[in-house]
C-alpha cells in the first residue's frame, strides 16, 4: 500500500443556494483550485435521486451531499502541512470573499482514503 491519499470533500449546500454556488464554483473557485491543488475533479449534483441500500440505510438529516471534490496528496502528512497554507493565500481569500453565501453549507465532510493495490 502506498502513502498517497485522496481527500474526499463532500458538502451539503442549502438547495436555495446551490445554483449561485455552482456559478461561483465554475467561474471562480474551481479554476483556482485546479491551479493550486492536485484536484482529481469537482462534481455537483446532477438532479438525479440518490440510491440508498444496505442493512440499515438512513437518509442524512441535511440531505445528500450535493458537492464533491477530490484532492490527491503524496501523504497525509503533506496534506496536513500544506492545505492550510494553500487555502490561506490572499488569492483564495479574495475568491472566498465572492462566495454567494458562506453560511449555506449545511454539512461538510472530509474523508481521507488510500488506494488499494
Amino acid at each position: 500500500m502506498t502513502q498517497e491519499i485522496v481527500e474526499v470533500r463532500d458538502y451539503t449546500i442549502d438547495p436555495e443556494w446551490l445554483e449561485p454556488y455552482r456559478q461561483w464554483a465554475t467561474e471562480v473557485a474551481v479554476p483556482w483550485l485546479r491551479a493550486h491543488l492536485d484536484l482529481v475533479d469537482f462534481w455537483m449534483d446532477g438532479g438525479f435521486d440518490a440510491e440508498m441500500s444496505g442493512s440499515n440505510p438512513a437518509p442524512p438529516v441535511n440531505g445528500q451531499p450535493n458537492v464533491c471534490w477530490i484532492i490527491r496528496w503524496p501523504s497525509k502528512a503533506v496534506r496536513d502541512e500544506q492545505f492550510g497554507t494553500i487555502m490561506s493565500q490572499p488569492e483564495w481569500r479574495d475568491i472566498w470573499a465572492k462566495h454567494p453565501n458562506s453560511n449555506a453549507y449545511l454539512q461538510m465532510n472530509v474523508r481521507f482514503m488510500q488506494r488499494i493495490d
